[in-house]
Protein backbone atom coordinates (compact mmCIF):
# COMPACT_ATOMS: atom_id res chain seq x y z
CA UNK A 1 0.00 0.00 0.00
CA UNK A 2 1.14 3.55 -0.75
CA UNK A 3 1.87 4.94 2.72
CA UNK A 4 1.16 8.50 1.51
CA UNK A 5 -2.16 7.81 -0.24
CA UNK A 6 -4.34 8.98 2.65
CA UNK A 7 -2.05 11.49 4.38
CA UNK A 8 -4.53 14.31 3.72
CA UNK A 9 -7.18 12.32 5.63
CA UNK A 10 -4.97 12.05 8.72
CA UNK A 11 -4.30 15.73 9.38
CA UNK A 12 -5.71 15.83 12.96
CA UNK A 13 -3.89 12.64 13.98
CA UNK A 14 -0.57 13.79 12.54
CA UNK A 15 -0.89 17.21 14.20
CA UNK A 16 -1.69 15.61 17.56
CA UNK A 17 1.23 13.20 17.30
CA UNK A 18 3.49 16.05 16.27
CA UNK A 19 2.57 18.07 19.34
CA UNK A 20 3.11 15.15 21.72
CA UNK A 21 6.41 14.28 20.01
CA UNK A 22 7.56 17.86 20.51
CA UNK A 23 6.56 17.58 24.16
CA UNK A 24 8.59 14.38 24.53
CA UNK A 25 11.62 16.03 22.93
CA UNK A 26 11.30 19.00 25.28
CA UNK A 27 11.13 16.63 28.25
CA UNK A 28 14.28 14.87 27.04
CA UNK A 29 16.16 18.13 26.54
CA UNK A 30 15.16 19.31 30.00
CA UNK A 31 16.55 16.10 31.52
CA UNK A 32 19.81 16.45 29.59
CA UNK A 33 20.13 20.02 30.87
CA UNK A 34 19.73 18.79 34.43
CA UNK A 35 16.29 20.26 35.07
CA UNK A 36 14.51 18.61 37.99
CA UNK A 37 11.80 16.11 37.13
CA UNK A 38 8.30 17.57 37.42
CA UNK A 39 6.28 16.75 40.49
CA UNK A 40 4.03 13.72 40.20
CA UNK A 41 0.50 14.52 39.09
CA UNK A 42 -1.66 15.80 41.95
CA UNK A 43 -4.84 16.46 40.02
CA UNK A 44 -8.02 14.76 41.20
CA UNK A 45 -9.02 11.64 39.28
CA UNK A 46 -11.98 13.35 37.63
CA UNK A 47 -12.11 14.41 33.97
CA UNK A 48 -9.69 16.98 32.63
CA UNK A 49 -10.55 19.65 30.02
CA UNK A 50 -12.61 18.26 27.15
CA UNK A 51 -11.27 18.76 23.62
CA UNK A 52 -13.82 18.79 20.80
CA UNK A 53 -13.80 18.69 17.03
CA UNK A 54 -16.27 18.42 14.17
CA UNK A 55 -14.74 16.39 11.35
CA UNK A 56 -15.96 15.71 7.81
CA UNK A 57 -17.30 12.27 6.89
CA UNK A 58 -14.62 9.64 6.36
CA UNK A 59 -13.70 9.04 2.73
CA UNK A 60 -15.39 5.88 1.41
CA UNK A 61 -12.20 4.62 -0.25
CA UNK A 62 -10.28 4.91 3.03
CA UNK A 63 -12.95 2.99 4.95
CA UNK A 64 -13.05 0.27 2.30
CA UNK A 65 -9.25 -0.13 2.21
CA UNK A 66 -9.12 -0.16 6.00
CA UNK A 67 -11.77 -2.88 6.25
CA UNK A 68 -10.04 -4.95 3.59
CA UNK A 69 -6.76 -4.63 5.53
CA UNK A 70 -8.24 -5.86 8.83
CA UNK A 71 -10.30 -8.65 7.29
CA UNK A 72 -13.71 -7.00 7.18
CA UNK A 73 -16.22 -6.74 4.37
CA UNK A 74 -19.00 -4.58 5.75
CA UNK A 75 -18.32 -1.12 4.30
CA UNK A 76 -21.64 0.60 3.75
CA UNK A 77 -23.97 3.00 5.53
CA UNK A 78 -22.14 2.93 8.89
CA UNK A 79 -18.52 3.18 9.99
CA UNK A 80 -16.74 0.25 11.67
CA UNK A 81 -16.55 1.17 15.37
CA UNK A 82 -12.92 0.03 15.67
CA UNK A 83 -11.87 2.71 13.16
CA UNK A 84 -12.29 5.37 15.86
CA UNK A 85 -8.50 5.89 16.38
CA UNK A 86 -8.34 7.33 12.85
CA UNK A 87 -10.47 10.33 13.80
CA UNK A 88 -9.88 10.49 17.57
CA UNK A 89 -6.21 9.70 18.13
CA UNK A 90 -5.06 13.23 17.38
CA UNK A 91 -7.26 14.78 20.07
CA UNK A 92 -6.40 11.94 22.45
CA UNK A 93 -2.69 12.63 21.97
CA UNK A 94 -3.23 16.31 22.77
CA UNK A 95 -4.82 15.46 26.14
CA UNK A 96 -1.39 14.13 27.22
CA UNK A 97 0.49 17.35 26.52
CA UNK A 98 1.93 18.82 29.71
CA UNK A 99 1.39 15.79 31.93
CA UNK A 100 4.31 15.16 34.36
CA UNK A 101 5.13 11.74 32.93
CA UNK A 102 7.68 10.67 30.29
CA UNK A 103 5.56 10.84 27.14
CA UNK A 104 8.11 8.86 25.13
CA UNK A 105 7.48 5.82 27.33
CA UNK A 106 3.69 5.77 26.90
CA UNK A 107 2.40 2.34 25.81
CA UNK A 108 -1.05 1.30 24.61
CA UNK A 109 -2.44 -0.84 27.43
CA UNK A 110 -5.86 -1.56 25.94
CA UNK A 111 -9.30 -0.07 25.45
CA UNK A 112 -13.01 -0.56 25.98
CA UNK A 113 -15.68 0.32 23.41
CA UNK A 114 -19.43 0.65 23.84
CA UNK A 115 -21.59 0.92 20.73
CA UNK A 116 -24.93 2.60 21.46
CA UNK A 117 -25.88 3.10 17.80
CA UNK A 118 -24.31 2.83 14.33
CA UNK A 119 -22.19 5.76 13.15
CA UNK A 120 -23.59 6.98 9.81
CA UNK A 121 -20.80 6.99 7.24
CA UNK A 122 -22.06 10.06 5.36
CA UNK A 123 -22.37 12.52 8.26
CA UNK A 124 -19.85 14.80 10.03
CA UNK A 125 -18.30 13.31 13.16
CA UNK A 126 -18.67 15.17 16.47
CA UNK A 127 -15.77 14.06 18.67
CA UNK A 128 -15.17 14.81 22.37
CA UNK A 129 -12.04 13.63 24.19
CA UNK A 130 -10.76 14.12 27.73
CA UNK A 131 -8.18 12.68 30.09
CA UNK A 132 -10.67 11.08 32.43
CA UNK A 133 -8.44 9.72 35.22
CA UNK A 134 -4.86 8.93 36.29
CA UNK A 135 -3.96 5.88 38.37
CA UNK A 136 -0.38 6.25 39.63
CA UNK A 137 0.94 3.60 42.06
CA UNK A 138 4.57 4.68 41.84
CA UNK A 139 5.59 1.85 39.51
CA UNK A 140 3.34 2.72 36.60
CA UNK A 141 0.73 5.31 35.72
CA UNK A 142 -2.43 4.37 33.82
CA UNK A 143 -3.96 7.31 31.96
CA UNK A 144 -7.60 6.75 31.00
CA UNK A 145 -8.81 8.83 28.05
CA UNK A 146 -12.51 8.96 27.18
CA UNK A 147 -13.54 9.38 23.54
CA UNK A 148 -17.17 10.02 22.57
CA UNK A 149 -18.15 10.09 18.90
CA UNK A 150 -21.52 10.98 17.44
CA UNK A 151 -23.15 12.51 14.37
CA UNK A 152 -26.08 14.95 13.94
CA UNK A 153 -28.53 12.04 13.62
CA UNK A 154 -26.79 9.71 16.09
CA UNK A 155 -25.37 11.64 19.07
CA UNK A 156 -23.13 9.76 21.52
CA UNK A 157 -23.19 6.68 19.28
CA UNK A 158 -19.77 5.42 20.31
CA UNK A 159 -17.88 5.66 23.61
CA UNK A 160 -14.31 4.40 23.92
CA UNK A 161 -11.85 4.47 26.77
CA UNK A 162 -8.16 4.22 26.01
CA UNK A 163 -5.68 3.07 28.64
CA UNK A 164 -2.21 4.52 28.17
CA UNK A 165 0.40 2.95 30.47
CA UNK A 166 3.58 4.73 31.54
CA UNK A 167 6.19 2.58 33.34
CA UNK A 168 7.78 4.59 36.14
CA UNK A 169 10.17 2.09 37.69
CA UNK A 170 10.26 3.68 41.12
CA UNK A 171 12.19 1.15 43.26
CA UNK A 172 10.86 2.74 46.46
CA UNK A 173 7.25 2.14 45.57
CA UNK A 174 5.66 -0.69 47.58
CA UNK A 175 4.83 -3.84 45.67
CA UNK A 176 1.21 -4.85 45.38
CA UNK A 177 0.03 -7.83 47.39
CA UNK A 178 0.48 -11.12 45.60
CA UNK A 179 3.89 -10.38 44.06
CA UNK A 180 4.55 -11.00 40.41
CA UNK A 181 1.71 -12.22 38.22
CA UNK A 182 1.78 -14.84 35.50
CA UNK A 183 1.51 -13.30 32.06
CA UNK A 184 -1.98 -13.55 30.51
CA UNK A 185 -2.61 -16.63 28.38
CA UNK A 186 -5.07 -17.81 25.78
CA UNK A 187 -7.70 -19.93 27.61
CA UNK A 188 -6.71 -23.59 27.40
CA UNK A 189 -10.06 -24.68 25.97
CA UNK A 190 -10.48 -21.81 23.53
CA UNK A 191 -11.66 -22.43 19.98
CA UNK A 192 -9.61 -21.09 17.10
CA UNK A 193 -11.70 -18.93 14.75
CA UNK A 194 -8.96 -17.83 12.36
CA UNK A 195 -5.23 -17.81 11.80
CA UNK A 196 -3.45 -14.78 10.43
CA UNK A 197 -0.20 -14.39 8.54
CA UNK A 198 1.05 -10.88 9.38
CA UNK A 199 3.78 -9.59 7.06
CA UNK A 200 6.65 -7.36 8.12
CA UNK A 201 4.96 -4.31 6.57
CA UNK A 202 1.63 -4.78 8.43
CA UNK A 203 2.52 -1.93 10.79
CA UNK A 204 3.27 0.50 7.98
CA UNK A 205 0.05 -0.41 6.16
CA UNK A 206 -2.04 0.15 9.30
CA UNK A 207 -0.26 3.47 9.90
CA UNK A 208 -1.07 4.53 6.34
CA UNK A 209 -4.76 3.82 6.97
CA UNK A 210 -5.08 5.42 10.41
CA UNK A 211 -2.35 8.07 10.62
CA UNK A 212 -0.63 6.45 13.62
CA UNK A 213 2.92 6.64 12.29
CA UNK A 214 4.66 5.84 15.58
CA UNK A 215 8.00 4.56 14.19
CA UNK A 216 8.08 1.56 16.56
CA UNK A 217 5.48 0.00 14.24
CA UNK A 218 7.29 0.44 10.91
CA UNK A 219 10.97 1.40 11.36
CA UNK A 220 12.96 -1.66 12.46
CA UNK A 221 16.07 0.12 13.85
CA UNK A 222 13.83 2.37 15.96
CA UNK A 223 11.92 -0.66 17.32
CA UNK A 224 15.18 -2.46 18.12
CA UNK A 225 16.43 0.62 19.98
CA UNK A 226 13.45 0.14 22.31
CA UNK A 227 14.35 -3.49 22.93
CA UNK A 228 12.15 -5.25 20.36
CA UNK A 229 13.50 -7.78 17.84
CA UNK A 230 11.68 -5.98 15.04
CA UNK A 231 8.73 -3.69 14.49
CA UNK A 232 5.58 -4.46 16.49
CA UNK A 233 1.96 -4.41 15.34
CA UNK A 234 -0.33 -1.63 16.58
CA UNK A 235 -2.56 -2.81 19.41
CA UNK A 236 -5.50 -1.25 17.57
CA UNK A 237 -4.66 -3.28 14.47
CA UNK A 238 -4.77 -6.49 16.53
CA UNK A 239 -8.08 -5.33 18.02
CA UNK A 240 -9.66 -4.48 14.66
CA UNK A 241 -8.68 -7.84 13.16
CA UNK A 242 -10.09 -9.65 16.20
CA UNK A 243 -13.32 -7.62 16.14
CA UNK A 244 -13.91 -8.41 12.48
CA UNK A 245 -12.95 -12.05 13.01
CA UNK A 246 -15.44 -12.52 15.85
CA UNK A 247 -18.13 -10.71 13.85
CA UNK A 248 -17.55 -12.82 10.73
CA UNK A 249 -16.96 -16.28 12.17
CA UNK A 250 -19.49 -16.29 15.01
CA UNK A 251 -22.51 -14.50 13.56
CA UNK A 252 -21.98 -13.98 9.82
CA UNK A 253 -23.62 -10.56 9.93
CA UNK A 254 -26.66 -11.56 12.01
CA UNK A 255 -25.47 -9.74 15.14
CA UNK A 256 -23.26 -6.74 15.93
CA UNK A 257 -20.78 -6.35 18.75
CA UNK A 258 -22.16 -3.92 21.36
CA UNK A 259 -19.30 -3.90 23.90
CA UNK A 260 -15.60 -4.70 23.66
CA UNK A 261 -13.02 -4.57 26.44
CA UNK A 262 -9.46 -5.78 25.84
CA UNK A 263 -5.89 -5.42 27.10
CA UNK A 264 -2.80 -5.54 24.94
CA UNK A 265 -0.73 -7.92 27.00
CA UNK A 266 2.36 -8.64 24.93
CA UNK A 267 4.09 -6.94 21.94
CA UNK A 268 3.27 -8.69 18.67
CA UNK A 269 6.58 -8.68 16.79
CA UNK A 270 6.37 -8.71 12.98
CA UNK A 271 6.31 -10.79 10.85
CA UNK A 272 4.12 -13.30 12.68
CA UNK A 273 1.57 -16.11 12.44
CA UNK A 274 -1.04 -15.92 15.20
CA UNK A 275 -4.50 -17.21 15.96
CA UNK A 276 -7.82 -15.66 17.00
CA UNK A 277 -9.52 -17.58 19.82
CA UNK A 278 -12.81 -17.42 21.72
CA UNK A 279 -14.07 -19.14 24.85
CA UNK A 280 -17.58 -18.01 25.79
CA UNK A 281 -17.42 -14.21 25.81
CA UNK A 282 -13.61 -14.19 26.08
CA UNK A 283 -11.55 -13.22 23.05
CA UNK A 284 -7.80 -13.72 22.70
CA UNK A 285 -5.03 -13.39 20.15
CA UNK A 286 -2.06 -15.70 20.64
CA UNK A 287 -0.01 -18.55 19.28
CA UNK A 288 -2.08 -21.44 20.68
CA UNK A 289 -4.56 -22.33 23.47
CA UNK A 290 -2.72 -22.22 26.79
CA UNK A 291 0.06 -20.10 25.29
CA UNK A 292 0.86 -16.44 25.99
CA UNK A 293 -1.70 -13.91 24.70
CA UNK A 294 -0.92 -10.75 22.76
CA UNK A 295 -4.45 -9.46 23.41
CA UNK A 296 -7.03 -10.70 25.91
CA UNK A 297 -10.48 -9.46 26.81
CA UNK A 298 -14.25 -9.85 26.54
CA UNK A 299 -17.04 -8.90 24.16
CA UNK A 300 -20.84 -8.72 24.15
Amino acid sequence: MNAFKYLADHGPVLRGLGKTTLGAVQQGVAQLMGSPAPARDTRPPGPGPELTAVLPPRRAALVQDYLRHVGGDRAGKSLPPHLFPQWAFGLAAETLIGIPYPIAKVMNGGCSVTVAAPLPADEPLHVRVCLESIDDDGRRAVLCQRVITGTPSSPDALTARLYAVVPLGDPKAPKKAGGSRERPRVPAGARELARWRLPANAGLDFAALTGDFNPVHWIAPYARAFGFKNTILHGFSTMARAWEGVQRHLWVGTREIAAWDVKFTRPLVLPARVGLYVAGDTVAVGDAPGGPAYMLGTFK
